[in-house]
């Protein structure tokens, strides 16, 4: 049996949400309809008010709907500590930890060149600048503990390197092959804690 045109419709975009397969997006529809509508009415709203709305913020590429986001606007929070990471998901895990003052770069995405994804498109240009300012002391890479996500963080720490900035990798408690927003916040705080400077040729690395 075959759905109506708008039922397959909603199924198919609800497909696009990640991890959500045929089946699970075949209950949801189903439960909006048939349980919810206005759930369903208010999901819409939202999303097409997030979709109009939201951009990236001018200094650090977060996600918001104003010029720049809430952290970059704080005068609270260190410009010597820059922590570089690979999605908005990643910044929220780490601010959960309360345990990072500093600044973030996001880079929504890592280094994929099958995937078409280069420096360019992780926004290097504008995290080059940021280094060439002079305020950073410390370049923090908060990258995934996967083959991309190591093959971005060698790439990051060339570009400190080339602007007299230290660079440190977060290291303890985070699994290999894992995402940082899957980390619980006492994992994820004690690998802020004893990351590791990143030392450009020396063959090694060192406890900070």
């Amino acid at each position: 049996m075959s759905y109506s045109p708008l039922v397959t419709e909603l199924i198919d975009a609800l497909r696009r949400l990640p991890g959500v397969g045929r089946k699970s997006a075949q209950r949801m529809a189903f439960h909006l309809l048939e349980h919810d509508r206005d759930g369903a009415s208010r999901l819409a709203g939202a999303l097409q008010e997030a979709v109009a709305r939201i951009g990236n913020c001018q200094s650090c590429r977060m996600l918001t709907e104003q010029a720049h986001c809430e952290v970059c606007r704080s005068s609270h929070r260190s410009t010597a500590l820059l922590c570089v990471v690979e999605s908005p998901a990643d910044v929220i895990a780490i601010e959960d930890t309360g345990s990072f003052e500093g600044r973030y770069f996001v880079l929504m995405g890592h280094l994929s060149p099958l995937d078409g994804v280069g420096p360019a498109e992780l926004g290097l240009d504008r995290l080059q600048s940021i280094l060439a300012s002079g305020d950073v002391e410390e370049l923090i890479i908060a990258t995934g503990a996967t083959v991309e996500g190591e093959a971005t963080a060698d790439l990051l720490a060339d570009l400190a390197a080339q602007h007299g900035v230290n660079a440190s990798r977060i290291a303890h408690g985070v699994p290999i092959g894992g995402d940082l927003e899957y980390v619980d916040a006492g994992t994820l705080s004690r690998a802020l804690s004893g990351r590791r400077r990143l030392a450009r040729g020396a063959g090694g690395h060192e406890d900070i």
